[in-house]
């Protein structure tokens, strides 16, 4: 086992990739010589050349759009936009093509796209740089959506989305970037759990909270907190968001009877109201509380001096919590 960052597990596990795939391509805004802004790429030009880890202009539609002509030509390119609210202008690519191209063509032709969005606030940045759209993706049939929350799931994940044959949105929780975790990168891939499965992070008995990215660690802490209060809360980390992985998330609400979604997005129209549907419709007799949910605020991200107001913390999933009691 080795201790790693979550961006130097990233950076192990697209170097594991261009090493054993010489189709494997990196392309981005100074994704070569700089590294990265997040220098998730540091190192990558320098060793494997400047053709296949390329630099390219500030255009995220180009970014996306050369990346499907080079997947026609059976290349498996990896994409990185700079911060998550940079993937708008790419947004018509993504969607009307990359999404749909297997579809029309009846299967005939994949897309092994995999585009990297680092995601969510906490380092005080502004709008733009600490968005969560992770909803506008998971509601596009075609894609897969999949979320790491730490080092060892960053490096094993990352790996088996590239080796996919359908394009993958994989994003990454910018303000964990700097956590470290045991990485067993000797392994591989043997023993990862499949990228579309959720897993338990902690077991509980009384409320299921499920989450993904940046809170998962937000939602250990909380659960960690309420057990001084005689809670015992159950952590599930989705990973997959589309597909969701429901056998495990409803397993562990029938074993429960609460559930409480958490994530960064805001709550109205979030994909905690599709969880939170879903769970309804297969734990109904199972609920002892409606399922809630705990996310930002229906407005533009705010300015720095106010994120810490604006993204979930403990205090209030643990006032979520407490809310399921009241039923």
């Amino acid at each position: 086992m080795t201790t790693l960052t979550l961006s130097k597990a990233l950076n192990a596990g697209l170097r594991k990739a261009l090493e054993n795939d010489p189709k494997v391509l990196i392309m981005g805004e100074d994704v070569g010589k700089l590294g990265g802004v997040f220098r998730v790429t540091d190192g990558l030009q320098k060793d494997f050349g400047e053709a296949r880890v390329m630099d390219t202009p500030l255009a995220e539609s180009g970014i996306v759009g050369t990346a499907i002509g080079l997947a026609l030509r059976g290349y498996r390119p990896v994409c990185e936009i700079q911060f998550d609210g940079f993937v708008y202008p790419a947004a018509d690519q993504i969607i009307s093509q990359l999404a749909k191209m297997r579809y029309r063509s009846r299967g005939h032709v994949s897309l092994p796209i995999v585009i990297r969005i680092p995601c969510g606030g906490g380092i005080g940045a502004v709008e733009h740089h600490s968005e969560s759209p992770e909803v506008i993706f998971a509601h596009t049939a075609g894609l897969r959506v999949v979320a790491c929350a730490d080092a060892a799931d960053a490096f094993a994940m990352i790996q088996q989305s590239i080796s996919s044959d359908d394009p993958v949105i994989f994003f990454e929780p910018k303000r964990r970037y700097w956590d470290k975790g045991e990485v067993d990168t000797v392994a591989g891939l043997t023993s990862a759990l499949p990228f579309d499965r959720a897993k338990t992070v902690l077991d509980g008995t009384d409320v299921t909270l499920l989450t993904y990215g940046p809170t998962v660690r937000t939602g250990l802490e909380s659960a960690l907190a309420a057990r001084q209060d005689g809670r015992s809360i159950e952590v599930l980390d989705l990973r997959s968001l589309s597909p969701l992985d429901e056998d495990t998330i409803c397993a562990s609400v029938r074993k429960t009877g609460r559930c409480v979604v958490v994530h960064e997005a805001p709550v109205y129209a979030g994909l905690g109201a599709e969880i939170a549907a879903r769970v309804t419709e297969r734990c109904f007799y199972h609920l002892e509380a409606p399922v809630l949910r705990v996310g930002g605020f229906a407005t533009p991200y705010p300015p720095s001096r106010l994120e810490d107001h604006y993204l979930p913390d403990l205090d209030r999933i643990l006032d979520a919590v407490d809310r399921t009691f009241g039923y």
